[in-house]
């Protein structure tokens, strides 16, 4: 799908409903950080823009065997509507089409639908509707790769005096003391964390808004020299250096208990703006 109304350009795969670009017009340099190397493959996702990570967030809890992060970045979805708005903004609605290998890793009937509201802002709003008669457990997130001008350029504000588990460090907790800068490898999950993140970029001379609702965890991820090496579509030698994961997120503790006949909406909102 793609989209170019008078405010912004998106990219929309039907495969994952992957954002994969949205630039405003008046904003210089990309949003989204996609890899020279990206596989466009049946199947498998793509490295870069905004893949949408369901029913689970990482590995699942129990079956190695089952793709991390969840399915919903690997398979089909359709269109259920593209209509503009009054305000220039375009909004997308897709719904995930069930497949044989979906209703056999999952017990229970869903329906998820993903809407994209493109405009001076993108607004993100992925639904999931329990449609059986017993609650289910999910982790959720938007894997969201921002572009950057250098990693070393960059700060990210907004998760002070949070604890987090630290992976690099064997999912040990420690809490956040200050704005957070990079200077090594980083793979965090910020819990219990509702709070709006602002990317802060001297480079690109502007600042990235992320702001959510329904989510209790962030995860901020950069993979630096060494483990980008293990990662066949990661780009170019240096090409990690250009972007920046910040990912609105349920996950460990802050996974969501979705009951029976309920919905629950997981959104984000990103803005840009220059100085």
């Amino acid at each position: 799908i793609t989209i170019n109304n008078k405010l912004a350009s998106a990219k929309i795969a039907l495969q994952g409903a992957h954002v994969m670009q949205w630039k405003p017009h008046n904003i210089k340099n990309e949003v989204f950080w996609l890899s020279s190397n990206a596989r466009y493959l049946h199947g498998r996702s793509i490295r870069g823009g905004v893949p949408i990570c369901w029913p689970w967030f990482g590995a699942h809890p129990t079956d190695g065997s089952f793709c991390p992060h969840g399915f919903a970045r690997v398979i089909p979805w359709r269109i259920n509507e593209i209509i503009d708005l009054e305000n220039g903004s375009t909004k997308v609605t897709l719904a995930m089409l069930p497949t044989p290998e979906v209703n056999r890793q999952l017990s229970y009937q869903f329906n998820l639908e993903f809407s994209i509201t493109i405009g001076n802002s993108i607004h993100l709003d992925l639904k999931t509707t329990n449609l059986s008669e017993q609650p289910f457990l999910i982790g959720e997130g938007y894997h969201t790769y921002f572009e950057i001008s250098d990693i070393e350029n960059i700060k990210v504000t907004g998760l002070e005096n949070k604890i987090y588990s630290d992976k690099v460090r064997g999912y040990k907790k420690f809490t956040q003391e200050d704005q957070i800068k990079f200077d090594a490898e980083f793979d965090r999950v910020y819990l219990n964390t509702r709070d709006t993140c602002v990317i802060h970029d001297e480079g690109f001379k502007r600042k990235i808004t992320i702001q959510k609702q329904n989510s209790e965890s962030t995860v901020i991820w950069t993979p630096w020299d060494k483990k980008v090496k293990t990662m066949v579509d990661m780009g170019t030698e240096h090409e990690w250096k250009k972007m920046i994961c910040v990912e609105t997120v349920n996950a460990l503790e802050n996974s969501v208990m979705v009951y029976p006949n309920q919905s629950h909406n997981l959104i984000a909102e990103y803005l840009v703006q220059e100085f």
